[in-house]
């Protein structure tokens, strides 16, 4: 039996058609409360627990979320569809970048996008985003088995007890380097086009406190020369 009739690795490639995003259709069209938006989350995205105790998504990160620019505040307490959809792309985000990263990429998405602030609204976005990432099930199978011949070529001169597992071991030294390697190049696209706009916006606000303590004290001044 080939390695690609293994079980094993049947069940490898069988794991990756179940990596589906939550389909904008399936999100309730009413706004939610915090504890309806962790029930929908760890109902909708149970697929993706490692283990049973996992928690998806709690209070307390959905609160750290607002409170680092990656979420907007409610409305009411309330929770909007587009609120949901940003919660969604932070979960996958959450697993591959950090914390200041996912701010540099949502902050001015946000501004642009969140509360139909541009003509293409938010679940135009999300479901042509959770499309492309359906049509990449297949790319991502076909790596997964160029990665598998690669790994099992290797040691071909170890002792056979010991051969397996080394072929295993290099499989997964493959697919970490490329997932290494995939996050350097995001790290590299968030440095140069998202981050400056971040400092951007956050300059924005300081300079017009600037101007606003220089037009006071200008006239300040004035006034003192009136006297």
């Amino acid at each position: 039996m080939s390695e690609f009739e293994n079980p094993e690795f049947q069940a490898l490639l069988e794991s990756l058609s179940q990596i589906t995003g939550v389909k904008a259709e399936d999100l309730p069209n009413i706004d939610l409360y915090m504890d309806q938006v962790t029930t929908f989350m760890d109902r909708n995205l149970s697929i993706f627990k490692r283990f049973d105790e996992d928690k998806l998504l709690t209070k307390t990160m959905i609160n750290n979320y607002t409170k680092n620019d990656l979420l907007p505040s409610p409305n009411k307490k309330k929770y909007s569809r587009q609120h949901m959809y940003l919660l969604i792309l932070i979960y996958y985000f959450k697993s591959v970048l950090s914390i200041t990263d996912i701010q540099s990429v949502l902050k001015p998405f946000n501004e642009l996008f969140f509360e139909a602030k541009s003509e293409i609204t938010l679940d135009e976005i999300y479901t042509e985003i959770m499309q492309m990432q359906k049509s990449q099930t297949d790319v991502i199978a076909k790596s997964f088995l160029e990665k598998q011949v690669v790994a099992n070529k290797a040691f071909a001169d170890a002792p056979e007890k010991e051969r397996e597992l080394l072929r295993k071991f290099s499989m997964i030294c493959l697919l970490c380097f490329d997932v290494f390697a995939k996050r350097q190049l995001i790290e590299q696209m968030i440095d140069r086009d998202f981050l400056p706009l971040t400092q951007k916006q956050k300059a924005e606000p300081e300079k017009k406190e600037k101007e606003k303590k220089e037009k006071e004290k200008k006239e300040k001044g004035k006034a003192e020369k009136d006297r």
